[in-house]
């Protein structure tokens, strides 16, 4: 992939929920991140959807909306969208797409994570969607992707990107979180699948990185300590050991030191007073906001507006 990644870095970040967990550990090391813009995606084709919309941000409108249970959905995004009003469903759905729009006009490292490559496609118009959103499964066709189709799909794709964007890194990831509901065999399969998919594609693209989350979690992790009460999610142990890995394997020296600081910022941040109006209190947030402009000033990519707000009102508070 080349030099190490730093702050300087804008970040896409698109996958299962898994990635949920990378994305927000990058929110709050202080790197930009534009993170699921669409919801948890599962399958690689809704994830290249994802992006091929991103490249051509169209508007959707009130015909790419279901209805069910008293709510509307999209077919395109978790339900994390879904809701009893249908314009607030729209309207939530295309801001999320302006801002990740312009967020992916910026970027310079977007990460994927694979989670299955079972899919389920609308017979009718060959749609694979993204949720099922608790349809009846008769509505959709259920198959499972080949290696083939994902590498063709994923070739023809970053062929074109890669002369579009030709600084752009690509990190990939398959999710160590088990799809039971296909069955232990079928999720063993579909996994394989997704590692054969990656595989060929580091092969063929300088840009593009393998992070190895899944070993880590079934290999290195192979105890039941570290999952949460239902077994299958990675618990918040694992999730720490993950991310030291991650940062081992694409930070530099210096961007673990500027994370360092921008943690101190944030454990701040969680201070309790005794006191809340007391002048110790004040001058505690004083420091912080003091710091938080050397910090600012040192690295203006370093995405803090939310800490400095955060101690800039409590000062406020004082005045």
């Amino acid at each position: 992939m080349g030099k190490p990644l730093s702050h300087q870095d804008h970040w896409m970040v698109l996958g299962s929920c898994f990635t949920e967990h990378v994305g927000s550990k990058l929110k709050q090391a202080g790197f930009r991140v534009c993170l699921n813009p669409f919801g948890i995606l599962y399958n690689p084709m809704s994830i290249l959807t994802a992006l091929q919309r991103l490249d051509h941000p169209e508007s959707f409108r009130f015909g790419d909306l279901v209805q069910r249970d008293g709510l509307f959905h999209s077919f395109m995004h978790h339900g994390r969208f879904s809701s009893t009003d249908r314009d607030e469903t729209l309207d939530q759905i295309n801001q999320s797409l302006m801002d990740a729009a312009l967020a992916w006009s910026k970027t310079s490292c977007l990460m994927l994570t694979l989670g299955t490559a079972w899919v389920y496609t609308l017979p009718d118009s060959g749609q694979i969607v993204a949720n099922c959103h608790r349809f009846p499964e008769s509505v959709f066709l259920r198959q499972r992707l080949s290696v083939e189709h994902i590498i063709d799909a994923y070739e023809r794709y970053f062929d074109a990107l890669f002369v579009q964007k030709p600084d752009l890194k690509v990190v990939l990831t398959v999710s160590p979180i088990r799809h039971i509901r296909d069955g232990m065999e079928e999720n063993t399969r579909s996994k394989a699948i997704l590692h054969l998919a990656i595989e060929s594609l580091c092969a063929r693209y300088k840009q593009v990185a393998y992070f190895p989350s899944y070993e880590l979690i079934m290999d290195d992790l192979r105890d039941y300590r570290f999952y949460a009460e239902d077994l299958l999610h990675p618990s918040e142990m694992a999730q720490t050991y993950v991310w030291e890995q991650f940062s081992d394997a694409f930070f530099s020296k210096s961007t673990h030191e500027v994370i360092k600081q921008v943690l101190q910022i944030r454990k701040a941040m969680e201070h309790k007073p005794f006191r809340p109006d007391d002048e110790t209190y004040l001058r505690f947030a004083q420091k912080q906001v003091a710091t938080l402009a050397v910090l600012k000033a040192r690295y203006p990519e370093l995405d803090l507006d939310a800490e400095s707000q955060f101690f800039e009102q409590i000062v406020t508070r004082f005045v």
